[in-house]
């Protein structure tokens, strides 16, 4: 009996032994693997810090959520035709820019963020636009819902968050009337976001002959791979000649408002014209990345536009799958060329060292850079990290201004009353490097002056930060936002 619990003692000795030397190795490996990734500096030692201090967790949320998948191709395009077409398209127009023949005087300053974002997102110049403007869901929704009510022959929607809301239910009302006319329905919701949409509510649409599907479905073992990479966008198109994209999903909140966090405000595009076509095939090709179905009738979905009027813009797609951070290089691009100002409102602000550098030089340069942040966040993290960058956004004298009206959602940047940007994505890493987005680059004054107005009315309604009351705030909440900044890397 001794000499068995001997054998069994030594046994389990060299078990754990073999267990920790396995699971050392591991830990290491994957440490020297993040290192070898080459990302950015902060991202890459918290990653490190975390595995070091916290092994175990530190190693599952990296399976989870800290692997770059920018460089691995998530699906191939080239089976989409249009794909083939767009970038023909995109190589004449960066001819045309770069010989500057037959250019438009409205384009006269932007001929280089065109160029850059033909080559970085094959996005198409378009010039013959009509936009609209919505600040509050109740405007936003009122026109997307007459829009599907005049639907004929498509309806095409892609959200990240659909809710089984009473807005949610009304969406879903009227997309089962016009399928039952014989109008074609197709809806994308994101897996994650949409987490808790009932099997019910979808079963209804497919009932219908709707045809919907989950991006990227996460479910167990598939989590690892699946959880991190989430598509943000939101787009609707009718009948290929009505577009919306902004930063609304699908909830009553945006009708309604929250309890804790008041009205909610955020900005949303109407685009009729021929930016319509790219909003077209932006959901086109991520149907056949969630389908692999590959739509062709053209007469349909990408019909002649009517519109005259001259509004000049591109429709502006990242995300892991392509090679480059498009948006983010474009955002950076627009900061270093301005020369009066630059007017930025975001729900969450976690800029890269890049957006960060950028900022500062700007203001130090004489520019005059205000940012709006909401006074109050639907995240607990994301909030005190966003200010954990005030201290060093004041001292390079950018005016920090925290929205008191309720939450402000809007994601727009405008600069020098000629160039403004609105779509899904956020001025934080999340939105630079994970998750799928797209924005409208709108050349125009007019869209512009109105997007500048709007922000300026939102600044009576904010509450200034300056040096000296921020100088004065609770320690706590400088540890507050220390802690934040640390961890917001990992999320």
């Amino acid at each position: 009996m001794v000499v068995l619990n001997i054998l069994n003692e030594t046994f389990l000795n060299h078990l754990t032994t073999l267990l920790w030397t396995v699971y050392i190795i591991t830990v290491l490996s994957t440490a020297a693997m993040i290192i070898h990734e080459k990302r950015d500096p902060a991202k890459t030692s918290t990653w490190v810090l975390l595995l070091i201090t916290l092994p175990i967790l530190g190693l599952l949320l990296y399976i989870v959520f800290g692997q770059n998948r920018r460089k691995e191709k998530l699906f191939s395009r080239k089976e989409i035709q249009d794909i083939e077409q767009i970038e023909y398209l995109s190589h004449k127009q960066v001819i045309r820019f770069s010989s500057k023949t037959d250019i438009h005087h409205k384009l006269a300053d932007h001929l280089s963020i065109i160029t850059l974002l033909l080559n970085n997102s094959k996005a198409l110049l378009t010039e013959k636009n009509e936009v609209e403007i919505f600040q509050t869901g109740n405007q936003a929704f009122d026109s997307i819902i007459e829009s599907l009510y005049s639907a004929t022959s498509s309806i095409h929607i892609e959200f990240y968050i659909i809710n089984d809301d009473k807005l949610g239910n009304r969406i879903k009302n009227i997309l089962i009337t016009k399928a039952k006319e014989g109008v074609k329905v197709r809806v994308l919701f994101d897996d994650v976001g949409s987490w808790s949409l009932p099997k019910r509510y979808v079963k209804e649409l497919k009932d219908a002959g709707i045809e919907i599907y989950p991006f990227m479905e996460v479910r167990f073992p598939l989590l690892t791979s699946r959880v991190n990479y989430r598509n943000h966008r939101k787009v609707v198109v009718v009948d290929g000649k009505v577009g919306y994209l902004g930063g609304m999903n699908i909830a009553d909140r945006y009708i309604e408002g929250t309890r804790r966090l008041g009205q909610w405000y955020d900005t949303m595009l109407k685009i009729e014209g021929e930016a319509v076509h790219s909003l077209q095939v932006i959901f086109l090709i991520d149907w056949y990345f969630v389908t692999g179905k590959i739509i062709r009738e053209r007469n349909i979905y990408f019909p002649q536009p009517t519109v005259t009027s001259y509004h000049p813009l591109q429709i502006v797609t990242s995300g892991p799958d392509s090679d480059w951070a498009s948006i983010m290089q474009a955002f950076f691009h627009a900061i270093t060329r301005a020369n009066k100002h630059i007017y930025i409102s975001t729900p969450y602000f976690i800029p890269n060292e890049s957006i960060l550098t950028a900022l500062k030089t700007a203001a130090l340069s004489g520019i005059d850079v205000r940012i709006i942040l909401p006074g109050k966040s639907d995240s607990t993290v994301v909030y005190w990290s966003s200010l954990s960058y005030v201290s060093e956004l004041l001292e390079a004298g950018i005016k920090v201004y925290l929205y008191q009206n309720g939450f402000n959602h809007s994601k727009v940047m405008m600069i020098d009353g000629k160039l403004a940007m609105v779509g899904s994505a956020n001025m934080d890493i999340r939105s630079f490097e994970d998750n799928f987005e797209v924005a409208a680059f709108i050349y125009d004054n007019q869209v512009t002056e109105r997007l500048e107005e709007n922000f300026l009315s939102n600044l009576v309604q904010s509450q200034v930060i300056t040096p000296q009351s921020w100088s004065k705030r609770p320690l706590k909440n400088s540890y507050k936002e220390a802690l934040a900044r640390l961890i917001s890397p990992l999320f």
